[in-house]
């Protein structure tokens, strides 16, 4: 255990050591994981996981419950609410997972009212973007870096406005390279996607969870495909990697 915190550790404060997978800006290590206080969670607080499939990860639909094992799928939300509920026993948090597979920007503004603002939650995660490329990609969406800018920072906006107080967590999206999915055809335009994120979390004073930098710093251990085999949706390891990555970014591992 002890080793692994050691090793989360290493991936998130020390990243700027290692050599991105792509290229992207230097200045994307720049924001500091400790620039903002600690989340805080009042007794009966809601969590709520936002996203496309990575965050979906096979979720049941129709349980609307929270903290429900079906209704949080089997990926990194499943496990770090996991996390969450072992450490915050005494709370009675109440977290959900609303991700939906295939979902870019503009689909989760479609349904932003049901599926986050009626939850009203003290802490939103959001991880979002990998669609947003990928499906211009493959030729079934004609969206661009700035229009995921524009939805993006339109999403956040309105969330700030209805939800005044909420602690926001924005996640990287990634490619891992050497994977079935993930080729050269993907950069290094997807790395605006990734920049585009990073600059959204500073100005909305989020937290943010470096997800492609924790993925470069695991293929030290084994190769990407070990941690996603089409580059974008995690192996068991992964999610647990996600996990890990995102209790430490934000409750301090």
């Amino acid at each position: 255990m002890q080793n692994r915190r050691n090793f989360l550790r290493t991936a998130l404060m020390g990243s700027l050591a290692v050599s991105s997978a792509s290229s992207f800006p230097s200045h994307a290590g720049d924001l500091s994981m400790q620039r903002k206080p600690r989340i805080h969670l009042p007794k009966g607080a809601v969590v709520l996981f936002q996203g496309d499939s990575i965050t979906d990860a096979g979720r049941l639909r129709n349980i609307p419950a929270a903290n429900h094992n079906g209704a949080l799928g089997s990926g990194y939300a499943f496990l770090a609410t996991s996390d969450l509920l072992c450490r915050f026993a005494d709370s009675d948090l109440k977290i959900f997972n609303r991700g939906i597979s295939g979902n870019k920007v503009f689909q989760l503004a479609g349904r932003w009212q049901d599926d986050c603002l009626n939850l009203k939650p003290h802490l939103l995660s959001i991880m979002i973007g990998v669609n947003d490329f990928w499906h211009k990609l493959e030729g079934k969406y004609d969206g661009t870096p700035e229009v995921y800018e524009r939805d993006y920072r339109a999403l956040l906006q309105r969330t700030l406005q209805a939800l005044p107080g909420v602690q926001l967590v924005l996640c990287e999206p990634y490619a891992i390279r050497n994977t079935t999915a993930v080729n050269e055809k993907w950069f290094p335009e997807f790395d605006l996607y990734r920049e585009i994120s990073l600059k959204l979390a500073n100005e909305f004073d989020a937290l943010y969870v470096p997800f492609q930098k924790i993925f470069n710093q695991a293929e030290k251990k084994a190769p990407g495909a070990y941690w996603s085999p089409d580059g974008v949706h995690p192996s068991l390891p992964g999610a647990r990697l996600m996990a890990d990555a995102w209790m430490n970014c934000v409750f301090g591992g």
